[in-house]
């Protein structure tokens, strides 16, 4: 059944406006099909004349025809003045996705840059989520208030919640007649032109955004060396600190799978990395994808191969429960109970060993009802046998959403939040949110980075990762990078063949890898 022009017009639900291929041409109307009574003539018209709409070559507008994504974030990045850069594809939007991949309006799964979702009709959920980070990034909305609007809420995944309340909360979203968002379905580019403009206007009343030059305060100074010299790690305000109270900042690598790539993970393979400077190992546990979950004894063995390995080189060493396909940590809260206390218990009186208790939440998942009541569970299982062991604690969106955790943070001590990301994919938008986070108290450790894109290859892009280096370096924040083996691509260390059990020399380095073992001792 069609929607009539009144229901069209209540159902305020994104804004938008389409990307056309060439300038039309100029009349009394500037589309030939946009009837002067039509309930968003107005608007089209006002959003043609501002030059963010400019036709299609028979100058028509295709009031009802489904916006793709390509032309959805497109005539985004006109409103938000988005400089094009180079893209990966021959497709015609493929600069201006790449540049608007790159500013962290979507992430890499959502759009991929290699252009096969280009052409499809963009979600509701994922289209306010564009406009929200492109426009108006400030915004925030109340979670208890603007939920109750939605009636169809339970259909939302909760990696859209942030922008779909934020929306709500500004008023460009009002929901259908009915109430629903409708997260899933599509735009017309007739309700998308309404409501776009509707948040072109919200832009003018807002405040922007503190500028860098608010952030930058003395840089931390910090001290290197391993656990012979630091001992038992604490956390004092945001800063990982040594057992004296000194500021300490840990560098070093993750693995890749164990399940795949354990050879890395051996006494030489960890040997190697800690003579070029390093002083923390990750050691990167999958649950799922033919990891934990699927072999617990195996799994576990390969931990402690890994960890015993780095305490002989006197290094800090993550033990981490890499949670990927299985977003939600919930789903084996018991299972990661069971591994964490035998972990805990077996290290009890190593300084040398720290806790990443969720890598990566993702998918339908929140702070509140999902990571934060897992960490409570993991924590009193790991405090049970190791009182002042350091817990790594993830967030949403690949452990992106650490301003969750600054709202509403757990109440123990001795915590620090995890942060990833990747030099390719993610630039201010995200160095922004770390720097808010840590105006908030949040203790930051960026536990996973890489100086790909954020599927690990599509170039190595070395200025990024030296920016967001720089910006940890200034504040103190311990990294470790992604990761040490010899997959052919671009975030893997190692050059292909190279051997784990043999000492190593600048010729066994990919790019990256000379990059990051270079920036080990870097400063100190």
């Amino acid at each position: 059944m069609k929607n009539s022009p009144k229901m069209l017009y209540y159902f305020s639900i994104l804004i938008l406006a389409v990307f056309f291929m060439s300038l039309t041409a100029t009349s009394a109307l500037a589309f030939t099909d946009v009837n002067a009574n039509a309930w968003y003539a107005e608007t089209v018209e006002a959003m043609a004349a501002e030059n963010l709409l400019s036709g299609y070559p028979d100058g028509s507008f295709r009031p009802e025809s489904t916006i793709s994504a390509a032309e959805f974030v497109a005539i985004t990045a006109r409103c938000a003045d988005l400089t094009p850069i180079s893209g990966q594809t021959s497709h015609w939007a493929a600069n201006i996705m790449e540049a608007a991949l790159r500013a962290n309006w979507y992430d890499w799964d959502e759009l991929p840059p290699t252009g096969e979702k280009f052409d499809q009709p963009i979600p509701r959920k994922l289209a306010v989520k564009v406009l929200m980070r492109a426009l108006l990034p400030e915004i925030q909305g109340d979670y208890n208030k603007q939920s109750q609007k939605i009636r169809d809420f339970s259909e939302l995944n909760g990696r859209y919640y942030e922008p779909v309340l934020a929306a709500y909360e500004a008023g460009i979203v009002s929901g259908d007649s009915n109430g629903c968002f409708r997260p899933e379905s599509g735009l017309r580019r007739c309700e998308a032109c309404v409501l776009f403009r509707q948040a072109l206007k919200v832009t003018k009343n807002v405040p922007k955004a503190p500028t860098e030059q608010q952030f930058s305060p003395q840089p931390v100074q910090t001290l290197g060396d391993g656990v012979s010299k630091n001992g038992w790690l604490q956390v004092k305000g945001t800063q990982l600190c040594n057992e004296q109270g000194q500021p300490v900042a840990l560098r070093g690598m993750s693995s890749h799978g164990i399940q795949w790539f354990s050879q890395f993970t051996g006494p030489q393979a960890i040997q190697n990395t800690a003579q070029y400077g390093a002083n923390v190992f990750r050691v990167a546990m999958y649950t799922a994808e033919n990891g934990y979950l699927s072999n617990p004894s195996d799994m576990q063995q390969k931990v402690i191969q890994a960890v015993d390995a780095a305490i002989a080189c006197d290094m800090y060493v993550i033990i981490d429960w890499h949670i990927l396909s299985d977003g939600n940590p919930m789903d084996h809260v018991s299972e990661a109970e069971t591994f964490f206390s035998t972990m805990a218990q077996r290290y009890q009186n190593s300084p040398n060993v720290l806790y990443e208790i969720c890598n990566e939440p993702n998918g339908n998942v929140s702070w509140s009802g999902d990571v934060k009541p897992y960490a409570q569970r993991i924590i009193q299982a790991i405090r049970t046998q190791s009182p002042q062991a350091l817990i790594l604690i993830g967030s949403p969106t690949w452990s992106q959403d650490i301003h969750l955790a600054a709202a509403d943070p757990l109440e123990q001590s001795n915590l620090m939040y995890t942060f990833h990301f990747y030099a390719g994919t993610h630039g201010k938008d995200l160095q922004k949110r770390l720097l808010d986070a840590l105006n908030l108290n949040l203790p930051v450790f960026v536990s996973e980075w890489g100086v790909s894109r954020a599927d690990g290859s599509g170039g190595v892009f070395l200025p990024e990762s030296a920016a967001w280096l720089d910006l940890l370096d200034q504040h103190g924040i311990s990294w470790c990078a992604w990761s040490l083996c010899d997959k052919n691509e671009s975030s893997a260390a190692l050059l292909p063949g190279t051997p784990p059990d043999q000492p190593w020399s600048d010729q066994n380095f990919t790019q990256a890898g000379a990059f990051l073992f270079f920036r080990f001792s870097y400063g100190r």
